[in-house]
């Protein structure tokens, strides 16, 4: 079965931040592919690989995710040996889902991860993101 993670998305504002600074570094990864380097490789990687995904919280909720294709190592400057999470270079919107600052990256079962938003939805811009996550807080969302 399959296991997702989640991180903060730090520098990032919106959705589209997360976009454009990843496609400002397209040259760096190979075609079609993001990476997110972090310092720790997940011990059950087996189950990461078998169709997880990185959801990015972002601004106190969780706003989106992207597949993972498979980790690799990256040394470094300082030879410390690091985990690339290489990415599917699409991002899928997901529903608001209200999460508090954490450090490093956490596992996320599939039945608690936020569901997808339909296929040409880009974001819930129906209601302001203060007031989907204090409904998702309260459990109408």
């Amino acid at each position: 079965m399959p296991l997702n993670l989640i991180k903060l998305c730090v520098g990032c504002v919106s959705v589209e931040d997360l976009i454009d600074w990843q496609t400002s570094q397209r040259g760096r990864w190979s075609e079609g592919t993001t990476e997110h380097v972090t310092r720790m490789w997940p011990k059950r990687e087996a189950e990461v690989l078998d169709g997880g995904s990185l959801y990015w919280v972002i601004k106190g909720a969780v706003l989106c995710r992207q597949r993972i294709l498979r980790l690799e190592r990256r040394q470094g400057a300082d030879g410390i040996d690091r985990c690339a999470l290489v990415l599917e270079a699409k991002v899928i919107c997901t529903e608001a889902a209200p999460r508090r600052a954490f450090q490093g990256w956490r596992y996320l079962v599939v039945a608690e991860s936020p569901r997808d938003l339909p296929e040409g939805r880009a974001r819930e811009d129906a209601l302001p993101p203060d007031l989907a996550r204090a409904l998702a807080e309260i459990g109408l969302r």
